[in-house]
């Protein structure tokens, strides 16, 4: 019995193996400082239900904490010595993702990417959230750089599922440009496809300071009025939801 359990355990990890999309690392990233692409404005592509997926994400791994990583300003300065994806939430039943190293750890300095990839007949918006363990050396008096495991979160990402129909309709985000902004901004990508049933902007605190009557693809939004601080652009439409920040400043 534990022979046939081992056999079929390895037939299993096989199986998930071939299944799993490899990618390379972009070259024309590697002389980038850090960051990943797509980013969350351009976003990935959107899915067609019942129909194979497969994207990639590239990123480059800072060297050293930057204020954008670390606001407290702890750890700023201090260096990387590798960060670990620990997994990948939210993504549309039968979606999966791999790492072009199967441990999905990367040194300080270091390009990597991601695949995902998939089948799934789960029509929505679904939200991603990408987890992270990076492990940083502290300079500690007397003992010297020390590793400390900082564990962090990235949103933001976000995959559309739709009929094959749809998705070429709303392929592309809603953008809200400038950001941040002053006086107005202007939301692009209100495909009539989309068939928007509801348009708002909230608040930090979830209220509604702003109803959309959206009526063209593009429209400008006066910001007369808002107090300076973090907003959010909340349109449903037949994928799902989107919401979209912005900042008024």
């Amino acid at each position: 019995m534990k022979k046939l359990l081992l056999v079929i355990s390895l037939v299993s990890i096989a199986a998930a193996n071939a299944s799993a999309q490899s990618c390379t690392p972009g070259a024309n990233y590697a002389d980038s400082t850090y960051g990943a692409w797509p980013d969350t404005i351009q976003n990935f592509p959107g899915a067609a239900m019942n129909v194979a997926y497969s994207t990639d994400l590239n990123f480059k791994v800072p060297a050293t904490v930057t204020a954008g990583l670390d606001p407290t300003g702890v750890f700023v300065g201090s260096e990387i010595q590798g960060f670990t994806v620990t997994g990948v939430t939210g993504l549309p039943a039968g979606f999966n993702y791999g790492c072009n190293i199967s441990s999905c750890t990367y040194a300080g300095g270091a390009n990597g990417c991601a695949n995902l990839y998939g089948t799934t007949s789960a029509q929505g918006t679904y939200d991603i959230t990408i987890n992270i363990d990076a492990v940083v050396l502290i300079d500690v008096p007397i003992v010297g750089p020390t590793p400390v495991t900082q564990s962090t979160s990235f949103t933001g990402y976000k995959i559309v599922v739709g009929t094959a129909g749809l998705i070429e309709g709303i392929i592309n985000p809603i953008t809200v440009h400038p950001n941040p902004a002053s006086d107005v901004i202007t939301l692009s990508g209100l495909n009539s496809q989309m068939k928007i049933t509801s348009a708002k902007i909230t608040n930090m605190a979830g209220q509604v300071v702003k109803t959309l009557d959206i009526t063209s693809p593009t429209m400008d939004v006066n910001l007369n009025g808002f107090d300076n601080g973090v907003y959010f652009v909340v349109v449903n439409h037949i994928g799902g939801t989107e919401t979209i920040k912005f900042i008024k400043e």
